[in-house]
């Protein structure tokens, strides 16, 4: 079952690419925070996808909005995929158990073992006051995120 725009994000600890855990709550009350899921690390289109966020992170960074990427993972891969890609976000596990957080937000797609391409836009009070889903095999837009963006009111 996946969130509703109105509903308490889903709280979470994950390991980021340098080993550190990172909790979703530790920003409520500070910052905004957009999470993105994407299927797997080094694939076409997510590479892609994760490309145009880095080139276009002083949008995020100039809101003071944290940027969150999700994928099945280990840390071990999030962090060969981060370095390679020079991505000054971080770049979360979601490892084990396999795919738990993609599961709480509703978009793991049992079949293939994987989370879908999804972004939820996270308020300072832990809300979720925006998302998007593309279909399997299909990126998103940055103009989508830019709308997103404009949901919190920055």
């Amino acid at each position: 079952m996946s969130i509703l725009i109105g509903d308490l994000a889903p709280d979470f600890t994950l390991t980021n690419q340098f080993g550190e855990a990172v909790t979703l709550s530790e920003f409520r009350g500070s910052k905004p925070v957009v999470v993105v899921f994407y299927p797997l690390s080094f694939s076409g289109i997510c590479t892609g996808e994760l490309c145009e966020l880095r080139d276009n992170f002083a949008n995020f960074e100039s809101k003071d909005v944290e940027l969150l990427a999700i994928s099945v993972d280990s840390k071990f891969v999030q962090k060969q995929f981060a370095e390679q890609e020079g991505y000054k976000f971080s770049v979360l596990s979601d490892f084990w158990p396999h795919g738990q957080v993609a599961k709480d937000y509703g978009v793991f797609l049992e079949e293939a073992g994987i989370a879908n391409r999804a972004t939820f836009v996270i308020d300072k009070d832990g809300v979720l006051v925006s998302k998007f889903v593309t279909a399997v095999g299909q990126p998103r837009s940055l103009d989508e995120y830019n709308r997103a963006l404009a949901s919190l009111g920055l």
